[in-house]
């Protein structure tokens, strides 16, 4: 059993790692009053900017890299909505879909027609003494890369900003009501396109993540749908950092169930594996609908600049 709990554990582990730096970020988006379905760009370009910086930079340079491509997606995202009004939804989906022929494109003109397929150094394991040793639990949490580390730093930081500073308090405000918050002074505007481009960098770093300390390659369409299921993660985590922590947790489990039940020898089509994430998405927002109160004027316009 334990050569099937702890592999499960561990891989759960480090498949939820992108997915909850990526809802994390969209927790802050989403509680400035934006939903970004454009999270699916920032996550694929930020896997293929960490991809070139690779080859040029140490993994923690990669991972910048990935984040600032992120970032100019998402800032693209913000110009449209915060500045001229589009519609959020549509506005995003046409921006992952950009994001995906984009990443494509150059990746066949840089890397041959065929998109050859390419290696990268990755981010090595780095037990930690004492507590890698814990049974089953030792090696999910603590036989991990550096990156899912400064993963479990940055949920309690992110949590002590939102609750407890006067900046998260007026991120907040906005994603309640922006019309109390111009009113007391807060440039509701510029909070929410500050919080996309946080939300963009957070998505970029998630793809990154794949890239750098992952897959340690670039593949079209590798985002795979996480920024989607990032979106969902917020939904299942009511919006808050530990919540959404726990909620990709769960996906990631679901991720790495596909490896589990391969192990036990189960005579299914691998599709059925793959399918379980996408699955457990469409069962966890209907399992949530109506339980849950987004923030008030999420998805809502406000005020210009």
């Amino acid at each position: 059993m334990t050569e099937i709990i702890g592999p499960f554990l561990e891989g759960a582990v480090r498949t939820a790692t992108p997915l909850a730096f990526a809802a994390l970020g969209e927790t802050v988006v989403e509680r400035s009053g934006i939903i970004n379905v454009g999270l699916e760009g920032s996550i694929i370009c930020g896997a293929f900017g960490g991809l070139i910086a690779s080859s040029y930079e140490g993994t923690w340079l990669a991972l910048a890299a990935a984040g600032i491509s992120g970032m100019a997606v998402s800032t693209l995202f913000g110009v449209f909505v915060t500045r001229l009004r589009s519609d959020q939804v549509i506005t995003g989906t046409a921006i992952s879909l950009l994001s995906l022929g984009l990443t494509g494109t150059l990746y066949r003109q840089l890397y041959g027609p065929a998109g050859s397929a390419l290696t990268t150094a990755t981010m090595s394991i780095l037990p930690v003494p004492l507590l890698s040793s814990i049974p089953w639990i030792g090696p999910a949490l603590f036989s991990q890369p550096p990156i899912t580390y400064t993963l479990y730093a940055f949920v309690p930081a992110l949590w002590w900003w939102i609750y407890r500073t006067h900046a998260g308090l007026g991120l907040r405000a906005v994603g309640e009501n922006p019309e109390a918050a111009i009113a007391a002074g807060v440039r509701a505007a510029h909070v929410q396109f500050a919080a996309i481009l946080f939300g963009g960098f957070m998505g970029g770093v998630a793809g990154g993540t794949l890239v750098i300390a992952q897959a340690g390659t670039f593949a079209e369409g590798m985002s795979a749908g996480r920024g989607f299921i990032a979106i969902a993660i917020v939904v299942l985590g009511r919006w808050h950092p530990v919540g959404v922590a726990l909620a990709a947790l769960i996906f990631g489990g679901a991720s790495a169930l596909q490896y589990l039940f391969q192990t036990m020898g189960w005579n299914l089509p691998y599709q059925v594996f793959l399918a379980l994430p996408y699955l457990l998405t469409l069962l966890a927002l209907a399992g949530v609908a109506g339980r849950v109160s987004a923030p008030a004027s999420l998805g809502t316009w406000i005020r210009g600049w």
